[in-house]
């Protein structure tokens, strides 16, 4: 007869951590303090809210937004939602309201889960959104008159303690096709109009079990998770799907998200892995230098770190004075995200390695994810070979990678049943992939390639400095050449010719920038990236010149 046939579905994982350590708790963090509830009281209410949605007419396959910052309910959202058979839709809450409404309306969301902090920025478009036929608001202390800023026209709207009190606290998960979709995320950073990734129960359930392998990221039922990177992306890198399977503690920051809290936060919930892009890394580095005697940190082991690669000298940071291993992952919302991940020691071997060719492996984007195939290629679609030397497009395929935008099939994206990243790299003798950069980033000057992730990582690692970015500009004889904008740390002075007497120990003057421009800040992109569209368009607005060097 074989094994049984079970589908992988959400529903059979979910509610597994609230079983086997139901006492364990979530901790959502408040205005002044933190809200704390267990994972057997968080499954109740995520059973309770799925009743309320189903009341509220919601079935499997529909669509459900939420709108929404890291906390308990959210979580119990992601529980519910995924459970019961919809569609948990994560809108970004910092995207324009432009790209809002076309999200909500193209997705064709049929109800709304908002935090009432955020209803503000969502009010405005709900006569543009007709689809939605109800609003659910979650509401945190001093947000209580949240109904002010409904318009006249906007659709029935409850509170969401009401919406889901007295519901029954079990609800009959229904029984579901492994490949019925599980969540929907849109993703930004392609050209034109957002696109949508649909996530199945097969895809995302496989994805868990993979983050949760020991060679992913050790995550254990042990450990206290602090999810910074936001919810409402790429379903939270997969870790409020692994935490509710494991029983592990999570910590959520909600809205509170300056780097002096989050080191608050990793203190005293004595936090033993967290997961954030680097912008957060550097800014919870330069609170702990602000004040090193303020927070206490030696529970924390490790920082999972994505989005965009590390600076080296950021993975060294927290090698050194914290002792926490920095694991860089590489992926996007097309990936589920989970594609490559990098440790210090990946195979056995490497416990020889020095220290310090430990942390340069780090530096690099990683080894595939087991059930991925991942590999490079040029132009037309030849392999590349693996000598760390030969750069190409980077492309990926295998069971939780996306074969298609939701309503909106793009093929010029996907080929032979692989997935175009648009990001470049290449891949050394161990496999280990090495990002070059995004290919709409790199600076193509003189019919060369130069790669500003490189730049930015080199200038970033010279003291005094908080922040690099580097972005390519139209030269008349070059056709681009790389311009520098470096926020410095407060207090510093460091000056132009300094950055590009530091560059020039690692690149060839044909790949120094050709100006450096020292700004308060750099735009953030809605995940916490360097925004480097915002950066070129701003450059363009104030009529910028490359200075004439040549």
């Amino acid at each position: 007869m074989g094994m049984q046939r079970t589908p992988l579905l959400m529903s059979r994982i979910l509610d597994r951590g609230a079983t086997v350590a139901p006492a364990v708790e979530v901790v959502t963090a408040t205005a002044d303090g933190t809200r704390r509830q267990t994972l057997a009281e968080t499954r109740d209410r995520a059973h309770q809210l799925a009743h309320a949605l189903h009341e509220a007419g919601v079935r499997p396959g529909d669509r459900v937004g939420t709108f929404m910052w890291n906390g308990s309910r959210h979580l119990e959202a992601y529980h519910a939602i995924a459970g019961m058979g919809a569609v948990l839709h994560t809108l970004n809450i910092r995207l324009s309201a432009r790209d809002l409404a076309y999200i909500i309306g193209h997705a064709e969301d049929k109800l709304l889960i908002v935090d009432a902090d955020v209803l503000p920025a969502l009010a405005p478009l709900l006569a543009q959104v007709p689809c939605v036929a109800q609003l659910v608001v979650a509401v945190e202390e001093g947000f209580e008159d949240w109904r002010k800023h409904l318009p006249p026209n906007a659709p029935p709207a409850a509170e969401y303690e009401a919406f889901i009190a007295g519901k029954p606290k079990r609800y009959a998960w229904p029984a579901l096709d492994e490949n019925a979709p599980l969540g929907l995320c849109y993703t930004s950073g392609t050209t034109g109009e957002p696109k949508g990734v649909e996530y199945e129960h097969r895809s995302q359930y496989l994805h868990t079990m993979a983050q949760c392998m020991t060679d992913a990221m050790s995550l254990s039922a042990t450990d206290a998770v602090l999810g910074i990177v936001p919810m409402f992306h790429a379903m939270g890198w997969g870790i409020p799907w692994s935490a509710l399977m494991l029983g592990c503690e999570q910590v959520l920051p909600h809205r509170f998200m300056t780097p002096e809290r989050l080191a608050e936060l990793l203190a005293t919930e004595q936090v033993t892995l967290s997961a954030g892009v680097p912008t957060i890394w550097q800014g919870v580095k330069a609170a702990v230098e602000a004040a090193p005697d303020a927070y206490d940190l030696t529970a924390l082991s490790r920082v999972t770190c994505g989005g965009s690669a590390p600076p080296p000298s950021l993975i060294r940071w927290y090698h050194e004075a914290l002792g926490v291993e920095m694991i860089q992952g590489w992926g996007m919302t097309e990936t589920s995200p989970l594609a490559t991940l990098s440790r210090r020691q990946m195979q056995h071997s490497h416990a020889a390695l020095s220290v310090d060719a430990q942390l340069a492996n780090v530096a690099k984007a990683g080894q595939v994810m087991p059930g991925l195939e991942l590999d490079i290629f040029d132009e037309n679609f030849k392999r590349l070979p693996h000598d760390g030397k030969a750069v190409g497009e980077i492309l990926v395929r295998g069971p939780w990678i996306c074969a298609e935008y939701y309503r909106n099939p793009q093929p010029q994206r996907f080929h032979d049943g692989w997935l175009l990243t648009g990001d470049v790299g290449a891949i050394d003798a161990d496999e280990y992939l090495i990002i070059a950069d995004r290919t709409k980033d790199l600076v193509k000057s003189g019919g060369e390639w130069i790669s500003s992730v490189d730049l930015e990582n080199h200038i970033v690692a010279l003291a005094g400095v908080a922040q690099a970015c580097v972005v390519a500009q139209p030269h008349p004889k070059w056709d681009e050449r790389p311009v520098a904008l470096v926020v410095l740390e407060e207090g510093a002075s460091v000056a132009a010719e300094a950055i590009l007497a530091h560059c020039a120990t690692g690149f060839a003057k044909w790949q120094l920038p050709d100006d450096v421009r020292f700004v308060a800040d750099i735009p953030l992109t809605a995940t916490g990236k360097m925004d480097k569209k915002a950066v070129r368009a701003g450059l363009a607005a104030e009529g910028y010149r490359l200075p004439d060097l040549r």
